[in-house]
């Protein structure tokens, strides 16, 4: 993440700025659109690394049971077939998280196309 917004360029937020727009159209159409990316792709990275957190879910977990350390406990005793049906849900639910975000992405990039540039169009309302 600090390599993220350690990249953004405070210029486009200067700029909304002095085309009027306030706090609120600058974080929505300004800050957000370049940071979107970023965050959905970290996001995206972290959930499946997540599952093999297990010195950290042990040490901070207190009383509660995580995933890391039911699974831990599953293969310590028998294994049974519970673990590796709950290693294919996990896989299968990472895969539908990284499908719906990545058709979320073409859809949106199919919207921008079909919105296309107006550049050469002149001003609108001029004659």
């Amino acid at each position: 993440m600090f390599a993220v917004f350690n990249r953004f360029d405070k210029s486009y937020e200067e700029a909304a700025r002095d085309q009027g727009a306030t706090s609120w159209q600058t974080i929505r159409h300004v800050v957000l659109p370049i940071f979107a990316p970023s965050l959905i792709g970290v996001a995206l990275f972290g959930f499946p690394l997540s599952y093999d957190e297990f010195a950290r879910a042990l040490l901070t977990s207190g009383s509660y049971t995580t995933l890391p350390l039911e699974i831990f406990g599953m293969t310590i005793n028998v294994t049974t077939p519970v673990l590796y049906a709950l290693g294919t849900l996990t896989t299968l639910f990472s895969f539908l998280l990284i499908g719906v975000f990545l058709l979320l992405a073409w859809v949106n990039a199919r919207k921008r196309a079909k919105a296309g540039s107006d550049a050469g169009k002149g001003m609108v309302g001029s004659s």
